[in-house]
């Protein structure tokens, strides 16, 4: 990790201050056009200046291109969220530029400066925060990361220099005594988050504060530099997404849908006598777990008129309307566009207490966008890691997670195709696309089975549907999912 320290004349400042400036305003115009977004992390020691910077950054920089941010303790609301659900939702939109006073350092630094924690257990959140970054920087997120250093002996000058001034003295809190007591610890536990995190893509670079003049000269130089850095590499690397022949990564999970028994038969009969036992079921078993704080997320994929409509529809009817959402995924927006491809989900993530069901979801990286292009097969390759994480993330903090593929025959699908084009009020779900699609079905099985065999795990498990029969498709969602749910409220 790179370490810069110098002393300036406000003479020498305002010369380089000056030039850096015309140059960020030229980062800002480059950036408008640019594939990705810049996040300049400001984290260090109390009294570094990290305020006073980012008055510098934002007086230099055009506002319509920065959002500024700075975390405290968790809301309610959002400790009723997955940790990360309140980064996610913040991340700023491709082209612009997010600077963070706070971050998702701060509360481990902060549980720290509060009690001696077990450094094992620092290191693990390191380890989850070097995985978000990681995943945001392999989608091309420059992550600019500074540790603005300040000796103890420093750190004193500055709090008793801001004491002793009347209109200053309410910056200096006990909390910043309390950090200054206990300096050395929190530094080793700072040095061991550093070394945890600084991976390629995310390097620290740690920054002398004692002269602010050089300090923040330094920070605006390191940010021009790696932008330059990272706008060489984007052009390098391009932005190809030609569709290739598709090939299959593991063959098995392609075989578990070959060998799925699509002649499942219930008569009417049969299934109205079921129904009622099994929403009954379902409802209990919903109702335990929102009352235990739990979440509950379903995830609904398969193929075109495989039903999922009238599963979720079968599934909800149990529910009380208060206590889900159900949200159907279709064609990402402008703004989606600009954001991380999960961006989306985290910010549709239910609170603790209830529940969300997405009528297609986030394995549309694996599928439609692997298939048609969408995005690049380093992209699409690396989405199913992205997507175990995510989804370890959400069971990590309570939430029952439930995600089904509905099976239908070649045959049966066309059946509903041409049933739906025969009547009425169902021709408005049919287009153009779904014919499209129907004649990719053996590039799309294989894709499928890879998204089986790769993200099938045992916090998150894959439930594959027969889904030639309608009634016995619904029955057994409700039968899955109300086991599913009574299995993990009983560990």
């Amino acid at each position: 990790m790179p370490r810069t320290s110098q002393r300036l004349s406000k003479r020498t400042y305002l010369a380089q201050a000056t030039r850096l400036r015309e140059q960020l305003v030229e980062l800002q115009v480059e950036l408008k056009e640019a594939p990705f977004k810049v996040l300049l992390i400001l984290a260090g020691q109390e009294g570094a200046g990290r305020g006073n910077l980012l008055n510098t950054l934002a007086e230099w920089l055009d506002p319509r291109g920065v959002e500024t941010f700075s975390y405290h303790a968790p809301t309610e609301e959002e400790e009723k969220h997955p940790h990360q659900w309140r980064f996610w939702r913040s991340l700023p939109g491709i082209g612009r530029i997010g600077l963070y006073a706070g971050s998702w350092y701060t509360e481990t630094l902060r549980e720290e400066a509060r009690s001696k924690r077990v450094l094992g257990l620092v290191g693990q959140e390191a380890e989850r925060i070097r995985d978000f970054e990681l995943l945001l920087a392999n989608a091309g997120t420059l992550i600019v990361k500074v540790w603005l250093q300040l000796s103890k002996e420093a750190q004193g000058r500055r709090l008793r220099s801001l004491r002793a001034e009347p209109a200053t003295a309410w910056r200096v809190t006990d909390e910043d005594w309390h950090h200054h007591r206990i300096y050395d610890r929190l530094a080793k536990t700072a040095q061991l988050i550093r070394k945890k995190t600084d991976r390629p893509g995310a390097r620290w670079t740690v920054i002398d504060a004692e002269d602010e003049r050089a300090r923040d000269l330094a920070v605006v130089q390191l940010l021009l530099n790696q932008f330059r850095q990272q706008r060489r590499k984007m052009n390098r690397l391009g932005w190809d997404r030609r569709v290739k022949p598709v090939t299959s990564l593991r063959p098995s999970g392609r075989r578990r849908l070959s060998t799925l028994p699509l002649d499942q038969d219930l008569s009417e009969k049969d299934y109205d006598a079921l129904r009622e036992k099994w929403l009954g079921r379902l409802n209990r078993a919903v109702r335990a777990a929102l009352a235990a704080g739990r979440s509950i997320v379903f995830a609904f994929e398969g193929w075109d008129a495989a039903g999922k409509g009238g599963a979720i529809r079968r599934l909800t009817s149990a529910i009380d309307p208060r206590d889900y959402r159900v949200i159907p995924v279709a064609k990402p927006t402008d703004e989606e566009k600009h954001a991380h491809y999960l961006w989306r989900f985290w910010r549709d993530l239910p609170r603790d207490g209830r529940m969300a069901v997405f009528d297609r979801s986030w394995y549309g990286r694996v599928l439609v966008e692997r298939l048609e292009g969408f995005c690049r097969e380093d992209e699409w390759r690396r989405a199913f890691g992205e997507i175990n994480q995510f989804e370890r993330e959400l069971t990590d903090h309570g939430t029952i997670v439930l995600k089904y593929w509905l099976h239908v025959s070649h045959a049966e699908q066309l059946r509903r195709f041409r049933e739906r084009e025969a009547t009425p009020h169902k021709r408005h779900k049919m287009n153009a696309e779904d014919w499209r699609n129907r004649k990719k079905r053996g590039a799309y099985e294989i894709a499928v089975g890879d998204m089986l065999a790769l993200t099938d795990r045992d916090n998150a498990p894959w439930h594959l549907v027969p889904a030639d029969n309608k009634r016995y498709a619904r029955l057994e969602v409700l039968r899955s999912a109300s086991r599913r749910i009574e299995a993990i409220l009983a560990e």
